[in-house]
């Protein structure tokens, strides 16, 4: 029996992947024994016989040569009139082989065969799958959006497995179409209904540190540690990284000439802006880096209440608490202690900047507010639109939007 025409025969065999020859005889053996079992009821006194190599696979039933009139069992016994038409020098006591061809089975045996085999190498192939991509935990990558759906992105790896992206593991201004070339890093394998599901995601901080280890080289050959990243998708990250050689920048080399070396992750990240500092022990001075741009005057941190009050110049509160307040939220995270900004001398304070609001309000605008002493968001609201239509030229139109899109940063 040729084992490759067997193979041949189910054409669903073609659509397996993973599965090599080896493994493919051993499911063949095992089915055809059970198979066997179950039609003779023992395979003590059967062989089956496989040649990697040439693709064959014999069975044999052995059955014992006893006197005519006495046999008991005609799947282990054969009468000696029978044994001697297939070898005139047989006698009785001994062992007859004869080989069970394909046909002899029955069209109902092999269909039953053929499932069996369907789903052993089934079973095979998702186990194949589930033990490739628990082991890929945590790595990056690259597949072909197949599929889109309203809570998920259906994507396909190169051997054509179905891997799942769901919404909440997508950068908000992520957008794909079908057959667009997409990056993540596996996030989790789980099982349901014994089927592998594969979960990506491009927002995870694994996602950001897989790109530093494909960007720069001393991040890859652990000459520069990433210590810890937090992460805003979309909007903002900062990452601390620590290198243990003196001689290595870890800063610069993470950034590169001109930026070279981080424009490429903040352009897989769609623009996330990424705060590269230095990790230190020394939790004042790791505030100070966490809270950059924003210059500190002085903090006071209380340990056991898991918080520090930072007191900053006027002009500084808005760059500490950033747009959105994206910049103070991800320091605390990476500092792990909640901060609390202060304006020098006086009470907790919560502004922004105008310079945070460019990408809404046109500079020509902003320049006009800022001409009458207006740098920040709350200075513009404390005065009333009327005021602001007399001291600038701006339309009362204008001014609206301007003071709907500020006020909306504080709701």
């Amino acid at each position: 029996m040729n084992t490759a025409n067997l193979i041949e025969s189910f054409s669903e065999f073609k659509e397996f992947k993973n599965i090599d020859r080896t493994t493919m005889m051993r499911i063949l053996e095992d089915v055809f024994r059970s198979m066997l079992k179950k039609k003779y009821g023992t395979e003590d006194h059967i062989d089956v016989i496989i040649n990697v190599d040439k693709g064959d696979l014999e069975i044999w039933l052995n059955r014992e040569i006893v006197f005519d009139g006495e046999v008991e069992d005609a799947n282990t016994q054969i009468a000696y009139k029978a044994a001697i038409e297939i070898e005139p020098d047989f006698e009785v006591g001994e062992e007859v082989s004869q080989e069970i061809k394909f046909e002899d089975f029955g069209r109902r045996n092999i269909l039953s065969l053929r499932q069996n085999l369907i789903g052993r190498i089934l079973e095979l192939e998702k186990d194949q799958i589930y033990r490739k991509y628990k082991e890929r935990v945590g790595e990056i990558i690259t597949g072909e959006v197949y599929q889109i759906w309203k809570r998920e992105i259906l994507i396909l790896d190169d051997e054509g497995n179905e891997l799942i992206m769901p919404k909440s593991e997508q950068i908000p201004t992520d957008y794909f179409k079908k057959g667009d070339s997409i990056r993540a890093v596996v996030l989790k394998v789980d099982l349901r209904n014994n089927n592998p599901i594969i979960i990506l995601s491009r927002t995870a901080p694994e996602f950001l540190e897989r790109l530093f280890e494909l960007e720069v080289p001393e991040v890859f050959d652990g000459l520069i540690t990433i210590k810890k990243i937090v992460r805003e998708p979309g909007e903002r990250a900062k990452v601390a990284v620590e290198s243990y050689d003196d001689r290595i920048d870890p800063v610069g080399a993470c950034v590169g000439m001109k930026g070279s070396r981080i424009h490429g992750i903040v352009r897989e990240l769609r623009n996330e802006n990424i705060d590269v500092i230095n990790w230190t022990n020394n939790m004042q001075l790791l505030i100070t880096r966490a809270l950059s741009p924003a210059r500190i005057v002085s903090m006071d941190i209380d340990n056991d209440k898991e918080r520090a009050d930072v007191y900053l110049k006027p002009d500084q509160v808005s760059l500490a608490i950033g747009k959105g307040g994206h910049n103070i939220k991800l320091a605390s995270k990476l500092v792990e202690l909640e901060l609390d900004v202060y304006r020098e001398g006086t009470e907790a304070i919560d502004d922004v900047d105008l310079e945070e609001f460019a990408d809404e309000i046109d500079h020509w605008i902003l320049d006009q507010l800022k001409s009458i002493g207006c740098d920040s968001a709350r200075s513009v609201l404390e005065i009333s639109a009327e005021e602001l239509a007399k001291r600038t030229d701006l339309e009362e139109e204008t001014i609206g939007t301007v003071i709907k899109i500020l006020q909306s940063e504080f709701d």
